[in-house]
């Protein structure tokens, strides 16, 4: 999926009108049945299946709360088919707007950035259930998982629950990650996916409970490995490309520690430092070729190279600097590329400057949970995401290896620590 993108000076971008906050209106009717019946057919080539639980307890015109965990673009066709008829709004990142807002708002989408405080989106969710009468779908993860587990959720959503005092309904995708992992290349793999969707949390339960309980059951839904499931199950993927690009999760070597050096190409995954080399197997576990395996189980080694990051952080040596590709969101006719600059990351928090001195944006730890961090983004390029609700960069680090899911863990680890030492104090 691509973007429509103009380059332009950061001068005529200032010059630009920012659009104005819109509230939801009612999904077009007719629009969603051509979703569904689209999604239908795309769905039909995974042979998908669905099971629903407890639904019989949401009457058919009461709009709810519904959370689905976020593996690939395919989500959207199983919330299509697992949803209609039933009308729902979406909640969706404002990048997904550009060159289309008049096709989302018909579809009802409702715009965000990710890992942003935005104080106006509980105010639409609130308006779409109480004056639209519409369902909400909202994927809490706010990014895709990069290797398969479940990523950070928002301490915030249990009180955004409550506040919006609607059922909770949650959605859990089976094989859609082992289908199309962020990391392959949008290269699409011959697995089957299913979905269940169950009735979690009735208004009065909800009422009765407090903000921290329901963010533990949201958490326990949240709670999944996707390799895991495929080993499990004996899910076959015999892709000769399923180890393609896997060093943008698998970026560090447990052997020599070197960071960058590690190529994801056909089913291995190899350090090209030292020259450990692994296979990625038919069933999801990683097999040494030339050396005793230190892990055999992607998700292991992506939470040791979380710990080293940590570890860094906690001893004062980690730090990032590279040199990027700026672009930027002004309006929903484009994506604006405005420059190059220089990305930095420290214990400091972000700081990002460049368009010839016009861009000096700083950002703190304590400012967001999690990064907007992407591969392959809009098929530009790999992309670290940083802002506010004032403007949001977008970020292609150029020449420096594999560094996206090392900041992403590292922004992270730094907000945990934050808290900690919050806590101490």
């Amino acid at each position: 999926m691509k973007i429509k993108v103009r380059e332009i000076s950061f001068d005529e971008l200032k010059k630009l009108k920012a659009p104005v906050r819109k509230p939801p209106s009612r999904p077009d009717p007719l629009l969603s049945k051509l979703i569904n019946v689209i999604s239908r057919s795309s769905l039909k080539k995974c042979n998908f299946r669905k099971e629903f639980s407890g639904m019989e307890k949401l009457k058919k015109d009461e709009p709810c709360l519904i959370l689905m965990n976020h593996s690939s673009f395919i989500d959207l066709s199983i919330a299509s088919e697992m949803i209609y008829p039933r009308p729902y709004q979406i909640i969706c990142t404002t990048d997904g707007f550009v060159g289309k807002e008049v096709l989302m708002r018909k579809i009802g989408c409702i715009p965000t950035l990710k890992f942003v405080m935005d104080v106006g989106l509980i105010k639409d969710m609130t308006y779409a259930i109480n004056e639209l009468k519409t369902s909400v779908l909202m994927y809490p993860e706010a990014g895709y998982s990069l290797d398969g587990t479940a990523t950070a959720l928002p301490d915030s959503l249990g009180k955004c629950v409550k506040k919006l005092k609607a059922p909770l309904i949650i959605i859990n995708t089976y094989g859609a990650f082992a289908r199309d992992p962020l990391y392959n290349m949008l290269q699409i793999r011959k697995v089957d996916i299913s979905a269940r969707m169950e009735y979690v949390l009735s208004p009065e339960e909800i009422d009765n409970l407090s903000a921290e309980k329901i963010g533990e059951i949201i958490q326990g839904y949240f709670s999944f490995d996707n390799f895991r499931w495929q080993q499990e199950n004996h899910i076959k993927i015999d892709e000769p490309f399923r180890a393609d690009g896997l060093n943008r999760v698998l970026y560090k070597c447990p052997h020599c520690n070197a960071e960058g050096k590690m190529t994801g190409k056909g089913i291995h995954i190899k350090c090209d430092n030292c020259n450990a080399s692994y296979t990625l197997d038919e069933y999801g576990f990683l097999k040494g070729d030339n050396v005793d395996a230190k892990f055999t189980h992607v998700p292991n080694w992506f939470k040791w190279e979380r710990e080293c990051v940590r570890e860094e952080l906690k001893n004062d040596e980690y730090s990032l600097k590279a040199d990027v590709d700026i672009y930027m969101i002004a309006d929903t006719k484009y994506l604006y590329k405005v420059g190059t600059g220089v990305l930095k990351h420290s214990k400091e928090g972000f700081r990002l400057t460049g368009c010839d001195g016009n861009i000096d944006y700083r950002q703190k730890p304590s400012a967001s949970y999690s990064l907007n961090a992407d591969y392959y983004w809009y098929e530009i390029g790999d992309m670290i995401g940083i802002g506010n609700m004032k403007a949001a960069y977008y970020c292609f680090p150029k020449n420096t290896g594999d560094i996206v899911a090392k900041t992403r863990l590292a922004t992270e680890e730094l907000y945990k620590l934050c808290a900690e030492q919050r806590e101490k104090t």
